[in-house]
């Protein structure tokens, strides 16, 4: 008894003894972050602020649980509130517990979001002197620096929604609006360069696109830009002087030196310039890209319009007979009161709404056209909600324009034109019952948006020392009662599981606790690890390698039998494209999956390999894709993924790929449609289908389908969908990216040089390299009718092999 007593305290002593030399050896803030040091969520005093005391860069709190790096002026404003200017990981929050912000001994700086295995986000840099720093500079840029005076990475090169003055805007830099004034995530507005080399304002959500500043009625150059410049960049300095190389021009209200200044991409969309008081701490709004907020597009959501008050500045109303649809936020937009009637019969009238115009969008445009024209080629269209009408002055007739979506709505008494809606005969018409311009008042809250609700398990290899010492000195403390108690709790144990056995599909063997432990080496060599549970490299008995899942609390929680049930079902897979199952453990609290070893691990961890060239990423598509099918269409038994992504996409000795993960999925009804099990969201952020986010939408394999265009997107273009390896943050949906730069580029095929991953080495065939993206996107459809099954996904890209 005093032996463990003995070594308890002496292992404590140590570890406090070590904990006191780790601690110093890494404490570096708040002046620098050297090589080997981190940042800690949990620490107050960890942060970095900058000589003149003006800017603090640290872990800001966004919601509960949630946090993310961030730069803000140190001291607060008037109202209490903190200025972000910017912000790494703004799309994916880390938890509040073990997340780091570390500076390795390679030169990378990467985020880590507890013991996730992957970083959440990083700078991909390396230093060869060994003497990279971090600091906050004076002007507010982070800044990644070696002892030669090289930059390695700023803050500066990657803002998020917020420009300081000297920070340049470049075409591969634009700003990005915050959702809202709670939430921090990426929002619909853009401030970018176009392919034209004219800054503008865009507004793009999952459904709509559409430019609108400068004016798109106008060509840019009756706008005073310039098309003609051969390079993208424009800033503005501490004195309030904005030049861009395609000519927009102006200076502040306040003009003169003033080193607090800031251009923001607001919530709303606009544009603005501010100037810091710094005796009332409040900013003041010195220059605005449109004074008449309403011509942003998307501020009032569909079926609604905008206009602008002269004391409340902008007010959304929703269209005669429509409501609001979300009372805390206007992007929704209003739904109709009214069920809309059967296409082309022919009976619809018309609601004349004066002064109300809705830009874009038009189903037809039809010049000189009298209204009865208009309205009866209206009614013969199944998807028109009502037309615009107008007269042209200039050329002296009236044009129609037949629309298919209400958006964009703008009420103004100076607007020389007509708005006629489309409704059911049996709506009133007379004035009286006619509500223009109804409001509703938003229900505001002002509680953080976003929400981390996470555990995580240790990951023994990242461990820091402390809490090796820790475990070191219970397991002394407790050696005692494990040797007293191991040998009844075994007897005990063998004679529970022998009466529960329950025999499973043949080729399986279920194997004991005892086996696998010793299989694993008592778990010592982790290979991976994901929601499901920690995934072990293991020797079996008969000298076979294997990779042993031992799965967490949340997949324990079901009985044996149902365990079971499910492997039998999946032993009944048998596809070269699918892992293969060995067996299983299902004793006390232990539930465990044997698999077949995969040598080159997951496609996750060689995805920014130079050894997966162009021929083995496209085997790796056409494999998975065959492996998908498979499980959706030809086993006996349909099953979904669920969580399709690089990590369940294992690589073997000649780098092809297996499907795993699918052994706790969800049955797939064989007709093919939804299985109404589905209670919650199933799957991991940037690979979900839009569909997850619905209540009562119906989940198909389809969502299986979204999840591998994404992957393969990723895997062409070596970007992140969740911004995890980005060193300017989340840029949006990877999909929508790839689609602006198909876009944007000149020549027909130039842009698959823009869009793929320029690491990685070899040729590779434009054609089939075309083909193989155009694919991806269509899996990328938010319509899941839209996009193929994944047999369709095997004879797209087989026709492509057998012509190559």
């Amino acid at each position: 008894m005093a032996l463990p007593h003995l070594l308890n305290v002496i292992g404590l002593m140590f570890l406090c003894r070590t904990t006191l030399i780790y601690s110093s050896s890494l404490s570096s803030p708040p002046f620098g972050l050297k090589l080997g040091s981190s940042l800690s969520v949990e620490k107050k005093e960890d942060f970095l602020i900058s000589p003149n005391g003006f800017y603090t860069a640290g872990f800001y709190r966004v919601g509960e649980n949630a946090y993310c790096f961030s730069i803000w002026l140190t001291k607060a404003l008037s109202d209490g509130n903190l200025t972000l200017v910017w912000m790494a990981n703004r799309d994916l929050p880390v938890n509040g517990k073990f997340s780091k912000l570390s500076l390795l001994k390679t030169g990378n700086l990467v985020l880590r979001d507890a013991y996730q295995r992957f970083p959440i986000w990083r700078t991909t840099t390396r230093d060869s002197t060994k003497s990279a720093q971090l600091k906050m500079n004076d002007s507010g840029n982070l800044c990644l620096q070696n002892k030669l005076g090289k930059v390695l990475w700023q803050s500066f090169d990657s803002p998020t929604d917020t420009l300081l003055p000297n920070q340049p805007l470049t075409k591969d830099a634009p700003l990005v609006s915050s959702r809202s004034l709670t939430n921090y995530s990426s929002g619909y507005y853009k401030l970018f360069f176009d392919s034209d080399n004219v800054v503008r304002l865009v507004y793009s959500d999952p459904k709509l696109t559409g430019i609108y500043w400068p004016s798109p009625d106008v060509r840019a150059w009756e706008s005073g830009r310039n098309i003609y410049g051969s390079r993208r960049i424009a800033t503005m300095d501490s004195s309030g002087r904005f030049i861009s190389t395609d000519d927009l021009l102006f200076n502040t209200s306040d003009a003169g030196d003033q080193p607090l200044r800031r251009l923001t991409l607001d919530v709303d969309g606009n544009f603005r310039a501010y100037s810091l008081d710094e005796i009332t701490r409040i900013w003041h709004v010195t220059w605005q890209a449109l004074s008449n907020t309403c011509y942003i597009h998307g501020c009032c959501g569909e079926n609604s319009t905008c206009s602008n008050d002269p004391v409340y500045g902008r007010k959304c109303s929703c269209l005669p007979n429509h409501r609001m649809i979300n009372h805390t936020d206007w992007s929704y937009g209003c739904e109709p009161e009214f069920k809309p009637t059967l296409c082309g019969n022919g009976e619809d009238q018309f609601l004349h709404v004066p002064h109300f115009d809705f830009y874009g969008y038009d189903r037809r445009y039809m010049p000189n056209t009298t209204l009865e024209e208009c309205k009866q080629v209206c009614r013969n269209m199944c998807d028109c909600k009502g037309f615009q009408f107008k007269n042209d002055w200039k050329k002296g007739f009236s044009i129609c324009y037949p629309k298919f979506l209400l958006v964009n709505g703008l009420s103004s008494s100076d607007f020389n034109g007509s708005m006629y809606l489309k409704v059911p005969k049996d709506i009133p018409l007379s004035s009286k019952n006619i509500k223009i311009g109804e409001e509703f008042s938003l229900k505001c809250s002002w509680k953080p948006a976003i929400q981390l609700d996470r555990s995580y398990d240790i990951n023994r290899q990242n461990e820091s020392i402390q809490f090796l010492m820790l475990i070191i000195t219970s397991v002394l403390g407790a050696l005692e009662i494990i040797c007293v108690t191991y040998f009844c709790y075994g007897i005990h144990l063998h004679s529970t599981t022998q009466g529960n056995y329950l025999q499973t599909a043949s080729g399986f063997r279920r194997f004991s606790y005892a086996e696998l432990k010793k299989a694993s080496g008592n778990f010592s060599n982790e290979i991976g690890r994901g929601g499901g549970g920690v995934v072990f490299k293991g020797v079996l008995s008969d000298n076979r390698i294997a990779a042993i899942k031992h799965l967490n609390e949340s997949s324990k929680r079901q009985g044996e039998a149902e365990l079971l049930a499910e492997i039998t079902t999946i032993g009944k897979l048998n596809h070269m494209n699918l892992i293969e199952m060995w067996g299983y453990c299902a004793e006390g609290k232990h539930r465990l999956l044997v698999y077949e070893y995969m040598e080159y691990g997951s496609l996750a961890h060689n995805l920014y390999s130079t050894q997966l060239d162009w021929d083995k990423r496209f085997d790796i598509a056409l494999g998975t894709a065959r492996g998908l099918a498979y499980l959706h269409e030809e086993c006996l038994e349909w099953i979904l993924h669920c969580d399709v992504k690089p990590h369940n996409i294992l690589l073997d000795c000649r780098y092809k790929p297996k499907v795993a993960d699918f052994g706790l999925s969800k049955l797939l009804d064989r007709d093919g449609t939804g299985n109404s099990e589905f209670t919650r969201a199933i799957g991991t952020r940037g690979y979900m289908a839009p569909e997850w986010l619905f209540v009562n939408f119906p989940i198909t394999a389809k969502v299986d389908v979204y999840s591998y265009g994404v992957v393969m997107l990723e895997m062409i273009t070596g970007r992140s969908p969740t911004g995890a390896n980005q060193s300017g943050g989340s840029e949006g949906r990877l999909d929508s990216w790839v689609r602006e730069k198909m876009i944007a580029t000149s020549g027909p095929d130039g842009w698959v040089e823009e869009i793929i991953d320029s690491i990685i080495e070899g040729e590779y065939d434009k054609k089939r390299m075309e083909i193989l993206i155009k694919v991806a996107l269509q899996c990328c459809e938010d319509d899941k009718d839209a996009r193929p099954t994944m047999s369709q996904v095997v004879d797209m890209l087989m026709h492509v092999e057998e012509h190559h």
